[in-house]
């Protein structure tokens, strides 16, 4: 099998060029609002990082190969064809300074989805060879290992046992005919393993039965990230693969924004056909028990407390209420940020910039766009509801020296949990 080249770039930009993004491209007027909506310009006033630019090369595609006067352009020499070098210089634009947030495709007058374009554009990057190393490494080791960060399942057992005689509770391991299916993030497993004792006690109290496959127990989705559709459709085809065997009612994606939005909205697309289960966030699920009066609190946090929404799960995944009514439950004085819900700023890592060494330091630079709505709210205590938000929230944070812990909104209500009397 042949490696990237720019004739496979050129030619899965032609492929992705679908009616949508013709019609995006032709309703365009220029206005430049998009760019005060992203973070990446905002922060660097670089107009070069305007979210529509940064689709400029398959804007080109689209123009001298699907439209009148471009055809005539290029055909008489006025209109040069895209480079492989012309495609080097948009790789970090399109890597690097965006995060697939979708904020946007929010302010567009006209209702072109940006973060739409740039997920195809990621797909002629890719087959061009223009990926950054970080990216591609995660996306081998998915493949190959089952999880972007080479987590292999002796370690998730490991992890397990150790929260098992931590908690005296079990995790259950491939158990067949349960509710609920249980999605984890490698970060999950190794940074924040906090979370999986987390849904064993809240399941406990709340009478849930779940499971963790040992064959397909990671969230991330990193074909999505990088921009190679067959990737994503075997990665996403092998948590549907599980969940069938286990023969179970549900998967519930963890606090993971992009997994949400990978397994929940891109997943029966990219494998063809809808799910025999369905597919909940688990702020999701930890509603519907709050709702049931499965969820039994007792006492509150005292400390000021703000919320960050994750861009895939709130804006573009819907969980917006839920979160809010959980933290009512838990928080005696929440406030909420400005430009909070559906506009929430993003915080710089997702869309695999985080995986992405390249962007170390851009992604800590724009993060002075969360800093600016925390100092508004001079709150105590961050909560939010994704790994990866969590630890770029974290050394954002440290970067700009502000004193202010990043709580997971699971962790949490799991802390307040009522003691279980029987």
């Amino acid at each position: 099998m042949s490696g990237p080249s720019l004739e496979k770039g050129l030619a899965a930009f032609r492929e992705q060029i679908d009616a949508p993004v013709a019609a995006f491209f032709n309703s365009c007027m220029h206005c430049g609002m998009c760019a005060d909506a992203c973070l990446f310009y905002t922060e660097t006033k670089d107009p070069t990082r305007t979210p529509i630019y940064k689709l400029e090369p398959l804007r080109k595609v689209w123009q001298q190969e699907y439209t009148f006067w471009g055809r005539s352009m290029k055909a008489l020499g006025m209109s040069k064809p895209v480079t492989d070098e012309e495609l080097g210089q948009w790789e970090e634009l399109v890597y690097d300074s965006c995060t697939l947030c979708g904020r946007c495709s929010m302010v567009c007058p006209v209702g072109n989805d940006i973060a739409y374009m740039i997920r195809k554009m990621r797909e002629g990057m890719a087959a061009a060879g223009h990926a950054p190393d970080g990216l591609i490494g995660a996306t081998k080791r998915a493949v190959t290992i089952g999880s972007p960060m080479g987590v292999k399942l002796p370690a998730l057992q490991a992890q397990i046992r150790h929260i098992e005689e931590d908690t005296g509770l079990e995790i259950p391991l491939d158990r067949e005919g349960v509710d609920y299916m249980c999605l984890l993030s490698s970060m999950e497993i190794m940074n924040f393993p906090e979370y999986t004792a987390a849904l064993a006690k809240i399941f406990h109290q709340a009478g849930v039965t779940w499971t963790i496959s040992s064959e397909a127990f990671e969230a991330t989705n990193s074909g999505i990230q990088i921009g190679v559709s067959e990737i994503a459709a075997e990665l996403v085809q092998r948590i549907v693969d599980a969940a069938e065997k286990l023969k179970v009612k549900a998967v519930i994606s963890p606090e993971c924004g992009h997994a949400y939005m990978a397994i929940r909205w891109e997943g029966p697309n990219l494998v063809g056909k809808p799910f025999d289960f369905k597919v909940v966030h688990i702020l999701e699920v930890l509603d519907e028990l709050r709702e049931q009066g499965r969820l039994k609190i007792t006492g509150k946090e005292m400390q000021r407390l703000t919320y960050h929404d994750p861009c895939q799960i709130a804006r573009r995944g819907g969980v917006l209420e839920q979160p809010r009514r959980l933290l009512d439950m838990i928080a005696d004085d929440f406030v909420e940020m400005p430009e909070a819900g559906v506009m929430n700023w993003c915080c710089g890592a997702g869309g695999g910039v985080s995986s992405n060494e390249r962007a170390d330091d851009l992604r800590l630079k724009v993060f002075n766009r969360k800093k600016e709505q925390l100092d508004a709210v001079q709150a105590e205590g961050l909560v939010s509801a994704c790994a990866n938000c969590r630890i770029h929230l974290e050394e954002g944070l440290e970067e700009y020296h502000m004193d202010l812990p990043v709580l997971s909104l699971t962790e949490t209500i799991a802390e307040h949990l009522a003691e279980d009397k029987s």
